[in-house]
C-alpha cells in the first residue's frame, strides 16, 4: 500500500469527504483506507454490526457505519444525514453462487449489487452537486463476461455500467463524474474457494497477462485517480483492474 500511496499528493483530500458503501472487509476497506491515508475524512458502511465493532478505532479518520444497503428507509435517512459528500464509492456486493437462479435470491442480489448503487447516488446527489464531486461505482469483470453459476451477479454488475454511463450523463452538467471500476480475480473472501486450491489458483494466474492473481490493494490507485483532479475529463468510463484477464485468449494458452 506504501508505494500505490506515494504516487499521490499526501494531503490530496484533505477536507473532503469519502462515503463508501461495503467498505468494511477486503477491497471495500482497503480503499477506504487509501482516501484517508491521503487526509479524507471518510465514513465506511456495512451490513454486520460485529464487524464494524472490532474496526470502529483502527483510523481516526475512518468511521464505520451500519448500513443495510437493500433498506430505502435506511439508506434515505443515512443520507438525509450526510452534510457533505465529495466521494461516492458504491462497493456493496454479494454472489450466491449456485444459487442465484432461485429469485428470491436473484432479487436480493440485485438489491445489494445493482439497486444500492442507484439508491445512494440518488441520495447522495445533492451533496455530490454541492461539491462537484465524484461516483465510483465497483462492477466486475463479469460486466464483460457470463457465468451461469451466478447469474444474478453476473447481470447486476453488467447493470452497473449503463447505470454508471447514464448518470454521467445525467449529471455532468452539474460538475458531477461518475465512473466504474471493473476487478477481476482478486484474493478475497468471496474468491477464497478458488484462489485456495492449486487449481483453481493456478488457472487464473495462467489467464491474466501479468500472471498472478490480484491483491485489494490493486484497486486503491485506479480509485484514487478516478476520484483526483487527475480524471477531471474524464466520466462515463469503467477501468478494467483485472491483470489482463479479460483481454485474454484462453484457447492461445
Amino acid at each position: 500500500m506504501k508505494d500505490i500511496l506515494a504516487t499521490f499528493r499526501a494531503d490530496l483530500f484533505a477536507g473532503q469527504h469519502v462515503i463508501l458503501s461495503g467498505a468494511t472487509s477486503g477491497i471495500g476497506l482497503d480503499i477506504a483506507r487509501g482516501f484517508a491515508a491521503l487526509g479524507a475524512d471518510v465514513t465506511a458502511t456495512g451490513s454486520s454490526a460485529a464487524k464494524i465493532a472490532t474496526l470502529n478505532g483502527e483510523d481516526k479518520r475512518i468511521r464505520f457505519e451500519v448500513l443495510d444497503v437493500r433498506d430505502r428507509a435506511a439508506v434515505k435517512a443515512f443520507c438525509a444525514g450526510q452534510t457533505r459528500c465529495d466521494v461516492l464509492v458504491n462497493g456493496a456486493g454479494i454472489a450466491r453462487g449456485g444459487a442465484e437462479w432461485d429469485e428470491d435470491i436473484w432479487l436480493d442480489t440485485m438489491e445489494v449489487n445493482l439497486n444500492s448503487q442507484f439508491r445512494l447516488a440518488i441520495g447522495l446527489k445533492d451533496r455530490l452537486a454541492e461539491a462537484k464531486g465524484s461516483v465510483i461505482n465497483i462492477a466486475s469483470m463479469l460486466s464483460f463476461m457470463a457465468d451461469p453459476g451466478v447469474p444474478a451477479y453476473t447481470a447486476s454488475k453488467t447493470g452497473v455500467l449503463g447505470l454508471t454511463r447514464a448518470l454521467a450523463h445525467q449529471w455532468g452538467r452539474e460538475g458531477i463524474r461518475v465512473n466504474a471500476v471493473a476487478p477481476g480475480y482478486h484474493q478475497t473472501d468471496m474468491t477464497k474457494p478458488i484462489w485456495s486450491v492449486p487449481f483453481g489458483n493456478k488457472a487464473v494466474a495462467d489467464r491474466t497477462a501479468v500472471g498472478r492473481w490480484g491483491t485489494t490493494e490493486d484497486l486503491v490507485g485506479p480509485c484514487l485517480f478516478l476520484a483526483s483532479p487527475a480524471a477531471a475529463y474524464v466520466t462515463g468510463m469503467c477501468l478494467e483492474v483485472d491483470g489482463g484477464y479479460v483481454s485474454g485468449n484462453p484457447l492461445a494458452e
